[in-house]
């Protein structure tokens, strides 16, 4: 597997980054969604997303078993780790270590059955205050773990500021 990160701030245009290299390298790439529909807001999102995907994407929908779909294309974008690690997170009843062995467990499985190109998206949340509660400072200490997880096993990093992209790796 080919493994690319994609980091930055939310809105920074990580995922349209992602989206345009995709479609660069497959003219049939897959687009594999993590999100849960949260509330009214989360569908919203969704729905907006999927609508901005046209005819040449393969859209899969995975919230927590990332290799179920055993996807035999080129390139998967993976969107978003982010959401992915919030959804292990509130599965494993907000322990943050127990979720960091689950997340890696279930990214070691995802990574011994792909051959593609994975363009993994994913926040940068730990550049601002100190999150207020416990729950929340272990998600950024999780998160942040899990991160630098992947981007050591990465051939390329990318750092999205203000639409614009700046290679790390």
């Amino acid at each position: 597997m080919k493994l690319i990160v994609v980091t930055g701030a939310q809105k920074s245009g990580k995922s349209r980054y992602a989206e345009n290299w995709a479609l660069a390298l497959s003219a049939r790439p897959a687009y594999l969604a993590t999100s849960r529909v949260w509330d009214d807001d989360f569908a919203e999102r969704i729905a907006r997303h999927k609508s901005a995907r046209d005819e040449r994407w393969i859209n899969l929908e995975q919230d927590t078993d990332l290799a179920a779909h055993g996807f035999d294309g080129e390139v998967i974008v993976l969107d978003c780790i982010t959401l992915w690690l919030t959804n292990l997170f509130t599965d494993c009843n907000y322990n943050r270590d127990a979720t960091l062995i689950e997340a890696k467990k279930r990214w070691a499985e995802l990574t011994a059955v792909t051959a593609q190109t994975v363009i993994a998206v994913g926040n940068e949340i730990g550049w601002s205050l100190h999150a207020e509660t416990q729950m929340g400072r272990h998600f950024v200490d999780l998160h942040g773990s899990f991160m630098q997880h992947i981007a050591a096993e990465a051939e390329e990093v990318v750092l999205m500021v203000a639409g614009l992209p700046l290679k790390v790796k």
